[in-house]
């Protein structure tokens, strides 16, 4: 039995790195070791933001930073006052990477790179003296009276803590429910909506500043919608999608959705809206320019749904077609039949029960030294670099607890 570290932690990806950094700069004494079941370390870092590296997002309040965590919201607001993300833009610089803020406030290593990352915290265990076992992968995990056992296809291991940062494995989640936790189910979040409907068929790439809402539910979103080849996509689309993983998985993915091309305005605004335009421009064709802030193409296809045909002027506009025509830009129904994955940035809902978990140290409360960092929990965000941010902050208040508690302390 390997008895030579002090804490194993499980998982090599974000989470887990940045949990055994922080113990051992915290506390130089102890023997860290990371195991990984895959040959290669921080492979999500690495492809995560379009192989950019998502770090974090200019959020600096933590009341306000919780918002972006459609699971997670209330547990997180004490975590991020401990650590927040002006803390990780600290540690980072600390650690010779500059971040920079992109207009929407994403954070990205000034590199452009996520290698960039990726090899600060392969020196950083370097240095530290902090081992990366591969291709390790758990097959129990238990305790007995005075250590824990975490047994791998290699070896075993004795320890005083271990820290899962296994993000969403469902083999260390049936661990952990042999052990006693609750798993919340996963489900998918982050995903975008298949639509097949003439209005959109051959808008592919159009781009438009809308709000959506979910037929018979309260969901609803708002920002930008991207048109694509399959359906729906962009920040409300995704935003909908995270808020509504488990509504949205009851119904198998078949529901309708409201969209409102104009954002904010409503049916009676756009009515008096377009009476007034068809006043204006009696004698121009309808279909020569857009009199809204989209592409020309979505106000081309929104006259055609409202049986407008091309060239016809505004005067010979009829009150049905006028009334038609405000219902399709504020209030165009879709059906939607499926769901597709958004990008590499694969996401679910889903972990350990939260109210299983004490937020100030990270440790479990049904199993003593024993600490969860990332996405193994039931916390998961929009996209922006909120994930991260939460495997940051995790990481960080488990390794503090883990450096300075009294059975570290040598």
């Amino acid at each position: 039995m390997n008895a030579n570290y002090d804490v194993i932690i499980i998982g090599g990806g974000a989470a887990g790195f940045f949990t055994a950094i922080n113990i051992v700069e915290n506390n130089p004494e102890l023997k860290v070791a990371i195991l990984e079941r895959g040959k290669e370390v921080l492979s999500k870092v690495k492809i995560s933001g379009g192989g950019r590296c998502n770090v974090t997002h200019a959020c600096f309040v933590p009341n306000e930073l919780v918002k972006f965590y459609p699971r997670g919201e209330r547990e997180l607001k004490g975590p991020f006052h401990q650590f927040c993300s002006g803390d990780t833009i600290e540690w980072f610089e600390k650690h010779d990477v500059n971040l920079k803020i992109e207009e929407d406030g994403r954070m990205f290593p000034d590199t452009d790179s996520s290698q960039t990352i990726v090899d600060c915290f392969l020196r950083a265990t370097q240095q530290l003296g902090i081992a990366i076992l591969t291709q390790q992968s758990v097959q129990s995990l238990y305790k007995t009276e005075d250590f824990w056992k975490v047994e791998t296809t290699k070896e075993t291991f004795a320890v005083e803590n271990v820290v899962i940062a296994t993000g969403s494995n469902p083999k260390i989640w049936e661990m952990l429910v042999e052990l006693g936790h609750q798993i919340v189910a996963p489900v998918p979040s982050l995903f975008t909506f298949n639509i097949k409907d003439e209005r959109i068929k051959n808008l592919m790439g159009v781009a438009a500043q809308a709000s959506v809402k979910v037929q018979g539910s309260k969901l609803k979103a708002s920002g930008p919608l991207l048109i694509t080849h399959w359906g729906m996509s962009g920040p409300a689309i995704l935003r909908l999608s995270a808020w509504g993983a488990r509504e949205l998985a009851d119904v198998n993915y078949q529901f309708r959705i409201q969209v409102n091309w104009l954002k904010d305005q409503n049916f009676e605004e756009t009515l008096e809206q377009l009476n007034e335009l068809k006043l204006e421009n009696a004698k121009k064709n309808t279909d020569k320019f857009c009199p809204f802030d989209f592409p020309k193409r979505l106000w081309e296809s929104i006259l055609k749904a409202s049986e407008i045909q091309p060239e016809t002027k505004w005067a010979d506009v009829n009150k049905k077609q006028m009334t038609t025509l405000a219902n399709q830009l504020t209030n165009a129904v879709f059906q939607v039949n499926g769901k597709s994955t958004f990008k590499e940035e694969f996401v679910t809902a889903g972990g350990v029960n939260l109210k299983e978990i004490n937020f100030k140290t990270m440790e479990s409360k049904i199993l003593p030294n024993l600490y969860l960092a990332g996405e193994v929990l039931n916390i998961d965000a929009i996209t922006g670099g909120f994930n991260f941010q939460n495997a940051w902050t995790g990481g960080f208040i488990a390794a503090q607890a883990i450096a300075f508690s009294d059975s570290t302390k040598k």
